[in-house]
């Protein structure tokens, strides 16, 4: 059925449903697990008049988003390692959270994407676009959405 899996965190409660789905899956299925977590970038923009963020600045808080989120992909590490399924993870910078999710998959070879769903609802979602409705919109391969 599947052979590698592709799951995509950002840390929350939410996500660790899918993250413990994902890897219950691929204990079932035979499959290995990545996991994958998106650093998004913190653009240089203006703070008001002669003020701006500095290199070292941008620096810092992409050394702390990575520490986070490798602190995240160790945890799906442990739960993957307890129920014996290889694993591998990807801490990644990404301008957008979707294509990041969508390139590690096809990139890793993997066949099925397990992610979560915040569902804040139909109108924010439509207003501000879902993580997951975009990742369903773009990817090719299939997508297993928990909520």
């Amino acid at each position: 059925m599947f052979r590698h899996i592709l799951i995509p965190t950002d840390g929350s409660a939410i996500a660790n449903i899918a993250v413990k789905a994902g890897i219950a899956l691929a204990k079932k299925t035979g499959a290995r697990v990545t996991g994958y977590y998106s650093i998004e970038p913190v653009w240089p923009a203006g703070l008001g008049e002669g003020y701006a963020i500095g290199r070292t600045t941008l620096a810092d808080l992409d050394k702390r988003a990575r520490k986070v989120g490798d602190k995240f992909l160790h945890s799906m590490a442990r739960l993957a390692a307890s129920a014996g399924v290889p694993f591998d993870s990807v801490c990644a910078n990404s301008d957008a959270v979707h294509r990041g999710i969508i390139d590690t998959a096809r990139k890793k070879r993997c066949d099925v994407i397990v992610m979560a769903s915040h569902g804040r609802g139909s109108l924010r979602s439509l207003l501000l676009g879902s993580v997951a409705i975009k990742v369903l919109a773009h990817s090719k391969i299939p997508v297993l959405v928990c909520r």
